[in-house]
């Protein structure tokens, strides 16, 4: 992913928009919370929407990447 990296050197190699400090996590965390894109935007203004999104897309490769077992079922 071209907008997010990850940088032992910067946040302690939490994903972060590139060039910035801010973490993939902390943008997440404000749409959770019910701050839409556009607050976003004003808050930080060098920000773009496609940063934003690119957040969301690495939220998504992440989950699809994740493989859940039933315990309950393996243990039986």
């Amino acid at each position: 992913m071209e907008l997010i990296e990850i940088n032992p050197k910067i946040m302690l190699g939490k994903p972060v928009i590139k060039g910035t400090r801010i973490t993939v996590e902390y943008i997440i965390s404000l749409l959770s919370q019910d701050i839409s894109i556009n607050e976003i935007l004003a808050e930080y203004k060098g920000l773009e929407k496609k940063q934003i999104l690119a957040c969301l897309q690495y939220a998504e490769n992440i989950l699809e990447k994740t493989t859940t077992f039933d315990l309950d079922k393996i243990a039986s």
